[in-house]
């Protein structure tokens, strides 16, 4: 593919761990500049150094995607190193999957993905649409998830939070048509991330799997004791169960590494082998 991603400058949420570092390492590799972002200011300064160590061309912002102070001044720091900003992609998230009889446990943690899963991706739009339209054209990457296209037990918050992403992007796309691009990637698990690590009851995810729970999840416990079969865990089989980390990642590079005039608006990545059922 010819590489439209060279010279591009592209902000990344999220960027010390996760899809997140993936995506900031690998559009940097295309000879993209990248603004990193993060809360986690050790990680930032850790992927920073490493790319420019690679001859990349990167600096690292410290930011809260919840404080739309903070992201204003994120964009204002991009225009002044870069002198544009062409690409945003909003990953910046936590997954906090728990039933509402686990409010008790669960309150503070729905509220702080409430924060970050709408207001991160809000405060992201509203901080680059001025200059994108300004210099007449940008691309904006929101991350949703397959828990955004219908009600599941267990994904109730989660779930609505990403149906809200999905409604501000299709909303920006309508308004902004002819001068920003807009892209809803919708991943399934994957489980190689610390997504997972947010969530609160581990029996939430059985919504989502619905008549597959028991299959699947017995997947997990095999692979755990090395007693899957290596189709399972082959990329290149048709039976591959559970999506990695860098397929993703090489799902949304496609998606960004488009003419101008292409855009891939809604993309669903999931293992062709895994168990969710919407």
């Amino acid at each position: 593919m010819t590489n439209y991603l060279k010279d591009k400058v592209v902000i990344v949420t999220g960027a010390a761990a996760g899809f997140g570092e993936i995506l900031s390492r690998k559009i940097s590799s295309m000879g993209g500049k990248i603004v990193a972002v993060d809360i986690d200011q050790q990680g930032l300064k850790k992927i920073t150094e490493d790319v420019k160590d690679r001859g990349g061309e990167i600096i690292g912002v410290a930011t809260d995607v919840t404080d739309r102070n903070q992201m204003r001044h994120l964009a204002d720091e991009a225009v002044k190193e870069f002198d544009a900003i062409d690409i945003l992609i909003n990953n910046a998230g936590i997954m906090p999957l728990a039933f509402y009889s686990d409010h008790q446990n669960a309150e503070d943690s729905w509220e702080k993905c409430i924060d970050i899963n709408i207001k991160g991706v809000l405060n992201g739009i509203t901080s680059v649409h001025d200059q994108m339209i300004k210099q007449g054209e940008g691309h904006i990457v929101n991350l949703a998830s397959i828990y955004g296209n219908y009600p599941t037990a267990g994904g109730g918050v989660y779930g609505a939070t990403k149906a809200a992403v999905i409604f501000l992007s299709e909303s920006l796309r309508i308004e902004s048509q002819g001068k920003i691009k807009v892209t809803i990637v919708r991943p399934t698990g994957v489980p190689a991330t610390n997504l997972g690590a947010g969530i609160i009851n581990p029996a939430a995810v059985t919504g989502l799997l619905g008549e597959n729970t028991a299959s699947y999840m017995s997947k997990f416990e095999a692979a755990e004791a090395g007693q899957l079969p290596a189709s399972m865990t082959d990329i290149n089989h048709i039976e591959y169960f559970a999506l990695d980390p860098e397929s993703l990642v090489d799902q949304i590079i496609y998606a960004i590494n488009q003419p101008k005039g292409v855009a891939i608006s809604d993309i669903t990545v999931r293992a062709s082998g895994d168990g969710y059922v919407i």
